[in-house]
């Protein structure tokens, strides 16, 4: 570690949520030179596809990764997603999925089941896209990780609570 370098922020073990890819698992965080600087990179493990990406753990942060929400915060996503009383946009799908897709690349979980829940809504009145099917899935299968590992409970329960909300 170079003088003014902070610590890292995960340590190899930890789960941590990567923006639009989901949670993963820091596997190491290795050293390599690029172009000469030496840099700190998290490798990091994505649990949904097991693809493994690298992350300069100098601007993790500025990328939006982040540790996975806690039990409190899991209340403040299924408030999210109850709440009924909200204004569906009326704009063409495509740019509707352009503002989705935004969202999910926040990281936020919070974002995320705002995309959920309207596209979930959404489906009450018309037919979604394809994209707009496949960005459900992808929303939905984000947060069925995230909250069963905040609550440390099966993958299974949350993904039918969530259902429930909707039916």
């Amino acid at each position: 570690m170079s003088e003014g370098e902070a610590s890292p922020m995960f340590v190899a073990g930890d789960m941590a949520v990567y923006p639009a890819h989901g949670v993963g698992l820091i596997e190491a965080i290795k050293q390599q030179s690029i172009g000469g600087v030496d840099q700190a990179f998290y490798v990091m493990k994505i649990l949904d596809n097991d693809m493994t990406i690298m992350i300069p753990t100098a601007t993790s942060e500025n990328v939006g990764l982040r540790a996975i929400i806690s039990k409190d915060e899991v209340k403040k996503v299924l408030d999210i997603l109850k709440e009924r009383d909200i204004q569906l946009s009326s704009q063409t799908w495509n740019r509707r999925y352009r503002d989705y897709m935004e969202k999910i690349k926040t990281g936020s979980v919070y974002e995320v089941a705002v995309v959920l829940r309207d596209l979930f809504l959404l489906r009450v009145d018309k037919d979604l896209s394809y994209g707009e099917r496949k960005m459900m899935d992808t929303a939905k299968s984000l947060l069925v990780k995230e909250i069963s590992l905040a609550r440390k409970v099966d993958e299974q329960n949350v993904e039918k609570q969530i259902e429930k909300l909707f039916s």
